[in-house]
């Protein structure tokens, strides 16, 4: 009997083919959100113990900086190395092996007590972590056309969010009934969980399941690529390359916010505002929690009302997101609930773009293959953001004996950089020189 993908080349897709194309779309789908959603309680943890490590090692702010540095560092180089190794591994083996390495360098976390000991490890769970947006991004563009992923890698895209959310909130329920350890413990093992349940719910591409590849309804087939079998050629025009250098521009801004927030609310909330350890860490989700809307608004407006002009969509609401961050910098550290509720609309406006230019923007400059070397380069700039915030945001505390002020400025200088790069794409949209 023929396979389904033969009677598909012949005949079109049969009714069983279809039927079993769908199912395993929605088991990817499935798979990997919570294989990205599940990276983040091996990464989230030192970020909300980081106050309560720094007492036990006796470590202050801009060594802690250097810890998270030396971690984000390392995920900027492997972000790059994942863009260019991911099309030839595959998204299947670079994920399980980045799953497994993380959850190793989560356990070894729980037993460590020098800065030494922590500063290896975090190298290795940066190296680690960085296979992971590239690789799952690159899968889904395997099995969802162009004109669904706004859509689609909008829903998709709250992996991040929820992941850093729960991530969080188990960390901070651990850390304060059991101490730090446990909180790097505890994540160890539901990201263990979320390995198995990959392992038998994902596959590369429907070809690898006997199944006809996924084609956009206005296209006639998609190409091939002859090194990896799942997407057109990785051979980019100039114009493709600046396309995906000015979103890295983008992103770096985004990812210096992001990372910003992350890493350093919990600690701010529990040292300028006196919360208690495990408090801090519940009111810093707030963040993810409205970006969680951002991002599902963000990629619905994408396609319903932007007709996948992820450019423009992303641009207006990073104009919310510098108004956003300007008004960080005037609340400064006033009240609790005044720095909760600018964290939260911060979150609303930077996730929406976040997910949808490093999601859709990175599959819409090819196929899987494609889309795998632009999700890591796109990553990988936005990363070195990441990096450079935790150094400067972790000397100006300590320089500064704690005084917001410049670090929220350099918010908002960051929310700017976005604006600009975004300015330029659409500059270029109005050109012919990109269409994103």
């Amino acid at each position: 009997m023929p396979s389904p993908a033969a009677l598909a080349a012949t005949n079109g897709p049969s009714p069983e083919s279809r039927r079993l194309l769908k199912w395993w779309r929605w088991r990817v789908f499935a798979a990997t959100w919570l294989c990205y959603a599940g990276y983040y309680f091996a990464r989230k943890p030192f970020y909300i113990v980081k106050a309560d490590l720094g007492q036990s090692l006796q470590l202050d702010a801009t060594l802690l900086g250097v810890l998270g540095s030396a971690y984000l560092i390392a995920y900027t180089v492997g972000q790059f190395t994942a863009g260019a190794v991911g099309p030839r591994l595959g998204a299947r083996l670079m994920l399980l092996l980045g799953m497994g390495v993380s959850i190793g360098a989560a356990v070894g976390f729980g037993f460590g007590h020098s800065f030494a000991w922590f500063l290896v490890l975090m190298i290795l769970n940066g190296l680690a972590q960085a296979t992971g947006w590239s690789s799952t991004v690159g899968n889904m563009a395997a099995w969802f056309h162009r004109g669904e992923r706004g859509t689609v890698m909008g829903v998709w895209a709250t992996n991040f969010q929820v992941g850093g959310v729960l991530a969080s909130g188990l960390a901070s329920w651990t850390l304060a009934r059991w101490g730090f350890r446990y909180a790097f413990f505890s994540g160890a093992l539901v990201l263990l969980g979320v390995l198995v349940f990959f392992f038998f719910n994902q596959a590369n591409k429907p070809e690898d399941k006997g199944l006809p590849p996924v084609v956009d309804p206005s296209e006639q087939a998609p190409a091939t690529d002859s090194a990896t079998g799942s997407g057109e050629s990785v051979r980019w025009s100039k114009d493709v390359w600046w396309t995906v250098l000015l979103i890295g521009g983008t992103y770096f801004g985004l990812k210096f916010i992001r990372y910003a927030i992350w890493s350093w609310a919990p600690y701010v909330l529990s040292n300028n505002f006196g919360l208690a350890k495990d408090d801090a860490g519940y009111v810093s989700t707030i963040f993810d929690v409205a970006g969680v809307a951002g991002v599902i608004i963000t990629g619905w407006l994408s396609d319903r009302f932007f007709h996948g002009r992820r450019a423009l969509v992303s641009f207006l609401m990073v104009l919310g997101l510098v108004a956003a961050t300007l008004g960080m910098v005037t609340i400064g550290s006033g009240s609790v609930t005044a720095f909760a509720i600018s964290m939260a609309l911060t979150g609303f406006c930077l996730y929406g773009p976040d997910a949808l230019l490093t999601g859709a923007g990175a599959q819409d400059i090819g196929n899987q293959a494609s889309a795998i070397r632009a999700a890591g380069i796109i990553s990988g700039l936005g990363s070195a953001g990441s990096v450079v915030q935790e150094l400067a945001i972790g000397k100006s505390y300590t320089d500064s004996g704690g005084d917001m002020g410049p670090i929220l400025a350099m918010l908002f200088g960051s929310s700017l950089l976005a604006a600009a790069c975004l300015a330029v794409i659409l500059v270029r949209n109005r050109r012919g020189n990109s269409d994103l």
